[in-house]
């Protein structure tokens, strides 16, 4: 029996990439699992028939997110196919790499609607659902502390307002024994980033340097600390911005 079983979880953006590695590991570890997707349905069904070949349970939610009434549609969605919530990971995001001189408003505006307006509207209508000594995990990024590229400020700005909404979160929710956490990955090997890893020559050197630990990030690293924020072990860490680039940040 998984150190998960019985309860419920829900991650965002969950079709491919770190969320994919996420509602997997979650799976594997008992969970049943609502993937979450924006408009690729076909990765998301594939997501969830990795989890069910496990001997894991999930389904797929599709909800485009960034626009009106999309908190309310995905929980829709999730309330067809489960009566309760445990875990919830904030994972779905856009990104942008233009210099301030270039970026439109309409370009920050969609990004600041999917990055930030989504989540926390998710969790304020989620918030009856959420059962108590549930776990909420935001996925951050280590670009919120470091200006190493310059070109992702409008990005980097989300992440930092995805980060005071899990710090003050933690105070308003921990009376109900529910954890909040952000958690900040470093270059990760997935398919938005591949032109930086693999567009040019030297591209996955210079990323691997960045790291202390001299290498790139893959989903799964990311996905066994959210794994560990979400068990029992992570019943004390609250309010917390956890480093999981490889030491990027050092």
């Amino acid at each position: 029996m998984g150190v998960l079983t019985g309860r419920t979880a829900l991650v965002t953006g969950a079709s491919r990439g770190i969320g994919r590695g996420i509602a997997e590991r979650l799976g594997r570890d008992g969970a049943r699992v609502a993937v979450h997707y924006g408009r690729n349905e076909t990765a998301a069904e594939e997501t969830v028939a990795a989890i069910e070949a496990a001997g894991g349970s999930a389904f797929a939610i599709g909800v485009e997110l960034g626009v009106p009434g999309d908190a309310e549609a995905l929980w829709e969605g999730f309330d067809r196919h489960a009566d309760g919530l445990d875990i919830l990971v904030n994972n779905a995001g856009i990104g942008s790499a233009r210099p301030i001189g270039e970026i439109a408003e309409e370009e920050f505006d969609r990004l600041f609607a999917v990055n930030v307006k989504a989540p926390f509207f998710i969790l304020k209508h989620g918030l009856t659902r959420l059962r108590d000594g549930g776990r909420v995990v935001n996925i951050s990024s280590g670009l919120a502390r470091t200006a190493v590229m310059p070109d992702n400020m409008a990005y980097a700005m989300t992440k930092g307002a995805l980060d005071v909404f899990s710090r003050d979160l933690s105070k308003i929710l921990g009376s109900r024994r529910i954890t909040v956490n952000s958690l900040a990955p470093g270059i990760v090997e997935t398919d938005n980033t591949a032109e930086l890893l693999h567009g040019g020559p030297g591209g996955w050197a210079k990323a691997a340097a960045v790291s202390a630990l001299g290498g790139v990030g893959s989903p799964a690293d990311v996905a066994d600390v959210v794994a560990f924020l979400a068990s029992g072990g992570g019943r004390w860490m609250t309010g917390g911005w956890v480093d999981v680039t490889g030491g990027s940040l050092t």
